[in-house]
């Protein structure tokens, strides 16, 4: 007889490595998730607020309430970069952007969302986040041997975090890319209110927004992997940026030229 405790049928034992944090290099009104890449030693420590409430009635004992919660984070990061620019990933220039002598107020805030990413099965519905931090980095191996070089990466929250629906939708699935948008009726050009445009580009599939200048569009249709008909929002006319959001994060924008 074992005196092992079972466990339910269908669990498996956690990974130090099932965590993924990406870092919104858009704007606030039009998001671009970036997933950092090549990390490790993900560390997220929640810290909550407490306030003294004792009273006589603790009989001298301790008594403090929580009124709110923060959230760290701490990790490292390999540091590749482009032999022909000699640029670091988008998501380390973004980070190191936010260290600069000129990185001051809101220009030293960056926007993160973490979440749990399982190497097998469904990923924890209830275990993602994301927040608005500042950043200190810090140069790692630094000797003299030539060992890869990594950045110490530590994000420091700013006021309350929110949770948020696991945006993790599998290993093989990559974030959307939007290549055109054009009329969907080639009488009518450019498209206004209520008229039909289509959008082409590659990770379309399981869209659950289309967004023109933030203005959700009054419907869409994911026609395939790589074509979308969306219908324009009330706007005046203009240049919009266009921008598709599936479960795997965000496209970069794409302007489109409107008419009212």
């Amino acid at each position: 007889m074992s005196s092992t405790v079972p466990l339910p049928a269908g669990t498996t034992l956690g990974k130090s490595f099932e965590y993924g944090i990406d870092i919104n290099v858009g704007t606030l009104a039009s998001k671009v998730w970036q997933p950092f890449r090549r990390i490790s030693g993900f560390q997220p420590s929640p810290t909550p607020t407490t306030q003294d409430a004792q009273t006589y009635d603790d009989l001298g004992a301790q008594n403090t309430d929580v009124t709110g919660w923060s959230i760290n984070h701490a990790f490292n990061a390999q540091v590749n970069r482009s032999v022909t620019t000699g640029l670091y990933l988008p998501e380390v220039e973004a980070v190191i952007a936010r260290t600069g002598p000129d990185a001051k107020g809101e220009l030293a805030v960056i926007e993160a969302r973490w979440y749990h990413k399982p190497e097998t099965g469904a990923p924890n519905a209830n275990d993602a986040g994301q927040g608005f931090f500042t950043v200190a980095t810090t140069r790692q191996n630094t000797g003299p041997n030539g060992e890869i070089e990594v950045l110490s990466v530590t994000l420091t929250g700013k006021g309350t975090y929110d949770k948020i629906v696991n945006p993790f939708a599998g290993w093989g699935v990559t974030t959307p890319v939007v290549s055109t948008v054009s009329a969907s009726s080639p009488g009518t050009n450019p498209a206004g209110t209520g008229d039909q445009v289509t959008i082409t580009g590659t990770n379309l599939t399981g869209t659950t927004s289309v967004t023109f200048d933030t203005l959700e569009a009054s419907s869409f249709a994911v026609v395939s992997s790589t074509t979308i008909v969306a219908v324009l929002p009330s706007d005046t006319a203009g240049t919009v940026p266009v921008v598709v959001t599936t479960p795997a994060g965000t496209s970069p924008s794409v302007d489109y030229t409107r008419a009212a």
